[in-house]
């Protein structure tokens, strides 16, 4: 025995075609025409902004433009996910908190940076004899061998 769902109930599109004998030649949902004349009036309003004037090319592209928003945004809406829950996404998401990309603090500078010519050498540890003078003689040669090196090239031994 098969149990069949409910889905071919609210797979029907609640579509209005238009007075009767005189239907459109379009289908178009109840919300797109609610949706439709809304943002008709939005685009006619920032059409006015913008500085365009109230005259027949005018309206004719914010006809165009309103069914390409109009179809855009019914893309999106279905029976599963409604016009309000759509409108509800796209505020969380515009309003939600982003992650701070950038640094705290100001620009980095060497400016307190202590700089010595000479580099810092361990302390010798309490109880250790002092180095002879043969192993401090051999230690100044390999400074001065490191002094002459050119950088990436070595010199014979």
């Amino acid at each position: 025995m098969r149990v069949r769902t409910d889905d071919e109930v609210y797979r029907v599109d609640a579509v209005w075609l238009g007075p009767p004998k005189a239907t459109f030649p379009w289908r178009a949902r109840y919300v797109a025409w609610g949706v439709g004349i809304v943002v008709f009036l939005l685009v006619t309003a920032v059409q006015r902004q913008v500085g365009f004037g109230f005259d027949f090319i005018n309206t004719g592209w914010g006809f165009v433009i309103t069914i390409a928003l109009t179809r855009f945004i019914c893309a999106r809406i279905s029976h599963e996910r409604p016009l309000s829950s759509v409108v509800a996404m796209w505020v969380r998401e515009l309003t939600s908190p982003r992650e701070t990309t950038s640094g705290r603090g100001g620009a980095a500078s060497a400016a307190r940076i202590r700089v010595s010519a000479h580099r810092p050498r361990k302390r010798p540890k309490k109880g250790a004899k002092r180095a002879s003078a043969a192993t401090r003689s051999q230690h100044r040669t390999q400074q001065d061998r490191r002094q002459k090196e050119v950088r990436g090239v070595r010199t014979p031994a």
